[in-house]
């Protein structure tokens, strides 16, 4: 009898990183690490298309900001920059309120209740960001959440001939030098698609190839995604679209940032919104922890009908056994017997 991949009973909650999970950019350590102004560089990667097309290459938006930093590197202004000190720029960032405890406490949602325990639900956290994801290993959540998705770079690029060389000669003075991985906001639906199939747990399994809705390792229905505006509605899209809920947060001191959430809900893009605040008792930490006892409370009823529909009843009897037989015969009433007998009958 073949077996299913998995057992579809765990909940993923994914989360987008800047502005969502910290009120910035990531990147700010980097920038007063080396003494960069953070304004012109930002100002300068949102020239970069344009400019660029002035002088007849296309260059793609979403890798600008990575190759900026490599320019920067080479330049001289960040010269050194390598992925030991991208790690530990990443233990300076400020999170918001509530994190990352929060991460753990929510796990008390489905191990707190005996119906969930029983069916060995899970939840788990999955960090997808156009961000950089040694940043955010080095960071105060990295050890609280089940998966990192992010851009990624390359230290001492390998050389020409390099398949000939029986040893490769490696720098001990390393500096980011290529991109590795690109996350971009499109690309990120390529990540949910992995957590949804599961590659991320068997790379036996190819995230390109079919898999059917009930093999699949979390399905949408089990996931939510949370991010902070417009550049998310791709992921939005997919999460929601397939039976998932989408939930948008904003600083609650930016006004344009609530404005830009609630016309997302109007738009259908989202299931709801709320404050970045990551504390028992707030909005998003009530909207979350109701959306995860819900989908919990379904896997229950799923499974639980399941059982009660492959699940045949044992045989029964048909006719009772000597002893029963004999506890009637001793109980029956000796009258009505008698009276039987009187009027002819046959006993």
């Amino acid at each position: 009898m073949p077996a299913t991949l998995f057992t579809q009973n765990i909940i993923a909650c994914i989360w987008d990183f800047d502005k969502t999970l910290i009120p910035e950019y990531m990147q700010g350590p980097i920038f007063r690490r080396f003494r960069v102004d953070e304004k012109a560089f930002w100002a300068e990667t949102n020239e970069l298309v344009e400019q660029y097309r002035k002088r007849g290459y296309r260059l793609s938006s979403e890798i600008g900001y990575l190759n900026h930093l490599l320019t920067y590197v080479l330049a001289g202004p960040m010269a050194g920059l390598n992925n030991k000190i991208l790690k530990s720029c990443g233990a300076e960032i400020q999170f918001y309120p509530g994190l990352p405890e929060f991460f753990d406490r929510s796990k008390s949602w489905v191990a707190g209740k005996p119906e969930f325990v029983k069916h060995e639900i899970q939840l788990e956290h999955y960090i997808v960001s156009t961000g950089l994801a040694e940043m955010i290993r080095g960071s105060a959540v990295a050890a609280h959440v089940d998966g990192i998705w992010g851009c990624e770079f390359i230290e001492n690029p390998l050389q020409p001939g390099f398949l000939e060389q029986e040893e490769l000669d490696i720098s001990a003075e390393a500096e980011i030098a290529q991109i590795g991985m690109v996350i971009d906001n499109t690309t990120k639906t390529r990540a949910l698609f992995e957590i949804n199939k599961g590659t991320n747990k068997n790379p036996g399994i190819d995230v390109n190839a079919y898999v059917k809705p009930e093999d699949r390792r979390i399905p949408f229905q089990n996931m939510i995604y949370i991010a902070d505006g417009p550049s998310d509605v791709p992921s939005f899209s997919v999460v929601k679209g397939n039976g998932g809920k989408a939930y948008a947060v904003y600083n609650t001191a930016r006004q344009d940032e609530f404005a830009q959430n609630d016309i997302l809900r109007q738009s259908g893009r989202i299931d709801h919104y709320g404050p970045a605040d990551y504390r028992d008792g707030s909005a998003t930490v009530n909207w979350l922890q109701l959306q995860v006892q819900s989908m919990c409370a379904r896997i229950v009823a799923d499974r639980e009908q399941a059982v009660s529909q492959r699940a045949t009843r044992p045989p029964r009897h048909l006719n009772a056994g000597p002893a029963v037989a004999r506890k009637k015969r001793a109980a029956a009433p000796i009258v009505k017997q008698e009276s039987f007998l009187e009027e002819g009958g046959t006993p």
